[in-house]
């Protein structure tokens, strides 16, 4: 609130003004002995803004800086001054729609530096909402530019080429949007035009004019023959140009660990490795994320580095330190037990995260109860050995009975709907196939077995068909793991495929989802009319479709506010006691009622309101977690 002060006449103790009458009287701007504080106060409203105002206001002036000078860097450094991390949606959302109307210059931009910040700067959740809100608001972008749905497609699909979106986004970001809403159209294309192409990668690399043109492997060869020249000639400088030359900055980690070996190989050689890194993250073109990320992918190959270079790790533990205290690796790195030192020790809490898990996935195939593992595996608080868990759950389950099996596919499901990232998935696949041949020995049919795996966590959206792309990328094409994962993909790929691995484990019976449906809803009328719980109870586990429980959550909700009775909530409860719905899904069936609340607005005016109380009550009672949130989300 601003002051401006009033037309007084004195204090307290005075007798007003010298003379006091009762004629107007006003100041003249132009007299030469006018005083601007002589101006009556008065009370001015100044209106407040919020953190989320002000911070919306600063991003187009970021945004028009960063198109006309290209500096990645620099942007990166004015997002980080803004602060609010939990605000940058916005900042994806409106740099895309941006650069949507202008040039292809300008999209091209966009996308390398949504790359660039990606992990530095931008979190993976933020940049999934910013591209969920775009979709919400591309009916709104397509008023004023025509070919917004199309566009938009391809920052979706390029976005998932560069790694910063899960292919598995296109499916989740459906539950988001209305039926007529453009946003489907944009998956729609997203995925049947771009990213299904053959060369997609390629194709969309170069779209904008932007692409290097080249492979991973080209990529690789490039980065190896750069190092040895540099080795040769010793010119920073120059090795830092062609390093900026080759256009991956998300792929900086790739230098780094091909750097420090080759320093590792040749000792002559290291002097000169440590000045490039050095000079390279100094000046800011290897980010500190991506000297982190390689100097960790070395640990992971130290081992085998040792065969033929007996002092690796001594090596390897002297280039740590010397790049900690130098600055140029962040001192975090380590503490964090990361470097060769503490190999030993790495080694030992593996052993002991492996005893946890076989103990954790024996105790859940006795109580089926997925809620307490997902606890413990909280508690444990190790998610990097998350790929380790699900090599052990799957092993297991192979040498075990068909019911195993499906809980463990249940299992796979729940735990990439609430902890596990795509990332930790495929990387539990790739340990799975590359210990294939071994895993044989003991199991006979293990190849066969790991195949249904795959192809069914495709089925259940835990792994998307990209990713067997992905996998596939990664394994030697004629180890025993490619056959298995050329068997997943035919498997996944096949007719009525979703029908017969949905039930390949007796998970399933084969019936047309209709049917399903149909005979939930003759069950739950049944019981609200009177119905014996446990007669119903029964009906839903003879059924034998746990996958498709969501449904019965699904319709016992929306029957619980439509007849204004609960009593549907008792057998939800009931179930859920009973081990029948799991967690899993309670959350698909009460997130399929919250997409929905629109629609059923029109017909139960306070739908809303019930839904919130039924979500409360669901939490209070276990079927939900505490975080499940009563807004449409991906």
């Amino acid at each position: 609130v601003k002051l401006k002060k009033a037309d007084g006449a004195g204090g307290k103790g005075t007798w007003g003004r010298l003379i006091d009458a009762d004629t107007a009287t006003f100041l003249d701007r132009n007299d030469p002995n006018y005083d601007s504080d002589e101006e009556p106060y008065e009370l001015i409203e100044a209106p407040a803004t919020t953190p989320l105002e002000d911070y919306k206001k600063s991003l187009v002036t970021i945004i028009e800086e960063y198109f006309s000078t290209g500096d990645v860097k620099q942007t990166g450094s004015d997002l980080k001054e803004l602060g609010y991390d939990d605000f940058h949606r916005y900042f994806v959302k409106k740099l895309v729609s941006m650069a949507m109307d202008r040039h292809d210059k300008e999209k091209e931009m966009v996308s390398v530096l949504l790359s660039s910040l990606y992990g530095d700067g931008l979190s993976s959740t933020q940049i999934k909402l910013g591209f969920v809100m775009l979709l919400q608001a591309v009916d709104d972008l397509a008023v004023d530019i025509p070919d917004a749905v199309d566009v938009l497609a391809l920052f979706i699909a390029r976005a998932v080429v560069d790694d910063i979106l899960p292919p598995a986004f296109l499916n989740k970001a459906k539950g988001s949007l209305t039926e007529s809403s453009k946003g489907l159209q944009v998956l729609q294309i997203a995925a049947k035009s771009y990213l299904s192409a053959p060369h997609h990668a390629e194709l969309l690399e170069r779209r904008w004019g932007g692409s290097t043109h080249i492979t991973v492997e080209e990529v690789k060869r490039r980065i190896t023959d750069l190092l040895k020249e540099y080795i040769k000639n010793g010119d920073t400088a120059e090795a830092c140009r062609c390093i900026r030359e080759l256009a991956v900055p998300f792929f900086h980690h790739e230098v780094v660990k091909r750097a420090a070996t080759l320093g590792m190989e040749s000792p002559a050689a290291e002097t000169l490795i440590v000045k490039l890194l050095k000079e390279a993250s100094e000046e800011g073109l290897i980010s500190s994320s991506q000297m982190v990320k390689g100097f960790s992918r070395i640990v992971e190959s130290l081992d085998d580095l040792s065969l033929d270079i007996p002092s690796a790790k001594s090596q390897f533990q002297t280039l740590v330190s010397k790049a900690v205290s130098e600055g140029w690796l962040d001192s975090s790195y380590e503490s964090s037990g990361a470097n060769g030192s503490v190999q030993d020790d790495d080694h030992e809490k593996l052993r002991r995260y492996k005893r946890e898990a076989v103990s954790m996935i024996h105790e859940y195939f006795l109580s089926d109860d997925i809620p307490e593992l997902i606890r413990t595996l909280k508690e444990l608080g190790l998610p990097e050995y998350n790929p380790v868990f699900i090599k052990k759950l799957i092993t297991i389950a192979m040498d075990r009975k068909n019911r195993e099996k499906e809980m463990a596919s249940v299992l796979l499901s729940s735990l990439s709907m609430e902890l596990f990232s795509n990332e930790d998935i495929v990387k539990g696949f790739i340990m799975l196939l590359e210990s294939a041949e071994d895993t044989a020995l003991d199991i006979l049919d293990a190849s066969d077995e790991l195949g249904l795996f795959l192809a069914r966590a495709v089925i259940d959206d835990v792994l998307a068909p990209l990713n067997l792309d992905e996998i596939g990328s990664i394994l030697p094409p004629k180890c025993s793991g490619a056959e298995t994962l050329n068997m997943a993909r035919s498997l996944a790929s096949a007719r009525h495929a979703g029908e017969r691995l949905l039930r390949c484990w007796g998970g399933g019976t084969g019936w047309a989802v209709e049917d399903a449906k149909d005979k939930i809803t003759k069950l739950l009328e049944e019981y609200e009319s009177g119905g014996d719980v446990g007669e119903a109870c029964k009906c839903i586990r003879e059924m034998g479709m746990p996958f498709f429980n969501h449904e019965v959550v699904k319709k016992a909700l929306v029957m619980a506010m439509e007849k204004k009775k609960e009593c549907t909530l008792s057998l939800l409860h009931e179930c859920f006691g009973e081990g029948i719905i799991t967690i899993n899904q309670m959350t698909k069936g009460f997130s399929r009622v919250r997409d929905g609340l629109d629609d059923l607005a029109l017909d139960i005016p306070d739908a809303r309101e019930k839904f919130l109380s039924y979500v409360e009550h669901g939490k209070k009672n276990g079927w939900l977690v505490p975080s499940f949130g009563v807004a449409a989300s991906t």
